[in-house]
């Protein structure tokens, strides 16, 4: 296979016949050569791919190539989609590859057609959006052949109808549902498990993998090869996977689904309706113990409180009671044997979160307006990764363009208990020294000061307008982002775009073809943003982006790594932040013709002996402290364009 795939990356191979633009890379090479040689030879692989390396078809190739059962796993659906229908068609078309393809999503992104039947005539009247929305579901329910929810573009991502027509682990009635023949899910997991190469993403990977459900509990053992994009990602999402939770809006879930088949077939048994709404009540009256506004964290402190736990214990003992009361009609319905299930399932997990003596565990809670979620997740989740990678003999590839810290794989291969794993670290073949420049600008005031706001505003006004937009502005905090969106609109010309506003897509999509625009940005901005060119010539960081020292999962796993006698900023804060910032950083150059200015407002990075490890970990950019420096970089990339364009 080795010839095969050295053949297909070479000047005159299929893939430069095939691919317009496709130009042969000797990282790329490196790469899918390695790949290649795993896949052939059992075994895990670890590679860093700088940004442009062209990773994508250095796995692709080798893994087509190779004949074998393959699960493609990316950081985020909109990458999923994006390698199933825009990468793999020209990677296979290119080799002439007879393997049969699927993409796979969680269940949460499949129309159920029996909830949307259950809940279309039982909405709540006053709601008119909800009800428009669920009447439009309707519409598109009789048109759709993948019941794909992606496919409902006009209809809002975060839309209050999307939990009433799909379905969870939890609430779905499997062989026993009336419509389970035509489930859009049955559909598309029966095209994966039939496929050859199938796309999924981290969370199915591991939601399917940790509660062994009906997808991966039989796709899995067929593959051979297992291969991660966006490998960074995977520590954090594994560990909620292998942990438990219980969240407030499942019981909520679980209640309404028991009063519709009080109404519908279970009318002579009044005292079940009463017990699930006793069990709401109780549970709505517990969210009220927590802060109104969202939140997280550390559970085993809030627990302490007396109110919290008289609030909880009375919300245990109100779903005891409707255990037993649903045990008397038991076999009467579907719907209540499958709520039975669920509630059992629930009443286990609480008893769990109940149990503050636990140890090798972060006990942690997270609130929304309406709603609470209690989680356990384990500190480390090396020794169970491990196990699973051992157990068969397979092909595991890990791969991202920030795996390193300081230019080491330790972190990332400790994390995931992949201590017998190869290492490949590939740079980025860019100039970054000819096309980017790194400002950290003197006189800053630190994070945590008061007149910070107003100094990154005077900042990015200075970019903005030498750069006439075309800027990414960064933030590791919603409340900066909100400051500063609040104030910027008046003290610029251009057009500034706010997270938050419409869909991250629309809003990229906005941001692209405004061609001056600023966007305002935190969390997923990040991450998987690809805005290659003009479009994009500045990005600006508000400071370094270490986690909040109260967030419970990090302070757990702080605490367990000063019991083992290391430190903790050393081993868990700094690897953290490291690998953010790489992402944050990896915005500006996407391409060989791109330049910019890549702006940290943090006075850390040069004064702390750890701000070396960060500029060590980074791309070589050229570095300055003067802004004027910045602006005047800016001036040259505009003129410079101007004169390309004149021509």
């Amino acid at each position: 296979m080795l010839k095969q795939v050295t053949s297909a990356f070479a000047a005159g191979g299929a893939l430069a016949k095939h691919i317009a633009g496709f130009n042969a890379r000797d990282a790329q090479l490196q790469m899918a050569q390695a790949v290649a040689d795993v896949i052939e030879h059992p075994g895990s692989l670890v590679v860093e791919a700088g940004t442009g390396t062209g990773k994508t078809y250095a796995y692709l190739v080798p893994a087509l190539l190779s004949g074998k059962k393959v699960v493609l796993s990316t950081g985020t659906k909109n990458l999923q989609e994006q390698l199933y229908f825009r990468d793999l068609p020209k990677v296979v078309k290119a080799l002439a590859s007879p393997l049969q393809l699927a993409l796979l999503k969680g269940r949460s992104n499949y129309l159920c057609l029996f909830r949307l039947e259950q809940h279309y005539n039982h909405v709540p009247v006053q709601d008119e959006q909800l009800i428009q929305d669920l009447s439009l579901i309707k519409k598109w329910s009789a048109e759709t052949q993948s019941g794909d929810i992606g496919e409902l573009t006009y209809i809002a991502e975060d839309s209050k109808a999307l939990p009433y027509v799909t379905s969870t682990t939890d609430n779905c009635l499997g062989k026993d549902c009336p419509v389970y023949e035509d489930c859009h899910l049955l559909k598309a997991r029966k095209k994966a498990q039939a496929a050859d190469l199938v796309v999924v993403n981290h969370h199915l990977f591991f939601a399917d993998l940790a509660l062994k459900d009906t997808g991966f509990g039989e796709l899995l053992p067929q593959m051979d090869v297992i291969i991660f994009d966006e490998a960074h990602q995977l520590p954090d999402i594994a560990s909620d996977y292998f942990g438990e939770n219980v969240s407030s809006r499942l019981l909520l879930d679980l209640c309404r689904d028991i009063d519709i088949a009080c109404k519908s077939e279970l009318r002579d048994h009044p005292q079940l309706a009463k017990t699930a709404d006793k069990v709401a009540q109780l549970v709505k009256d517990w969210r009220l113990q927590f802060a109104t506004d969202p939140a997280r964290g550390n559970w085993r402190e809030a627990y302490q409180q007396a109110a919290m736990q008289t609030a909880l214990n009375r919300v245990s003992e109100a779903i005891d009671m409707l255990y037993l009361v649903m045990k008397s009609s038991l076999g009467r319905s579907d719907l209540i044997d499958n709520a039975f299930e669920r509630l059992a399932l629930c009443k286990a997990r609480l008893l769990k979160l109940m149990d503050m003596q636990q140890s090798g565990v972060s006990l942690w809670y997270e609130t929304t307006r309406l709603h609470v979620n209690l989680h356990l997740t384990p500190l480390s989740i090396a020794d169970k990764f491990s196990t699973i990678v051992a157990e068969n003999e397979r092909s595991w590839i890990f791969t991202s363009a920030t795996l390193s810290v300081n230019n080491g794989f330790t972190h990332y291969t400790m994390q995931m208990g992949l201590t017998r794993a190869k290492t490949l670290f590939l740079q980025s073949p860019f100039n970054y020294s000819e096309q980017a420049m790194l400002c950290v600008p003197r006189y800053m005031s630190e994070p945590h000061e008061q007149g910070m706001a107003r100094q990154l505003l005077q900042i990015a006004v200075r970019l903005v307008e030498a750069n006439n937009g075309r800027c990414f502005f960064l933030f590791t905090s919603h409340r900066m982002l909100q400051l500063v969106a609040k104030q910027l609109p008046d003290l610029v010309r251009q057009p500034v775009l706010v997270q938050g506003s419409t869909g991250k897509r629309l809003l990229l999509e906005q941001f692209v073809t405004l061609d001056n625009a600023v966007l305002l940005g935190t969390g997923s901005f990040w991450e998987g943003v690809d805005v290659r060119g003009d479009a994009l010539s500045c990005v600006i960081i508000d400071k370094l982006p270490f986690a909040s020292p109260d967030e419970p999962l990090l302070q757990a796993r702080s605490e367990d790594c000063a019991l083992r006698g290391e430190d903790p900023f050393a081993k868990v804060q700094l690897p953290q932040a490291v690998i953010t910032l790489k992402q944050g950083v990896g915005r500006l150059i996407r391409d060989v013709t791109d330049r910019g200015v890549m702006v940290i407002c943090d006075n850390r990075l040069v004064t702390k002996p750890y701000g070396e490890v960060f500029l060590t970990s980074l791309p070589p950019m050229r570095r300055t402290r003067s802004l004027d420096e910045a602006v005047n970089f800016l001036q040259q990339i505009k003129q410079d364009n101007e004169v390309d364009q004149s021509k």
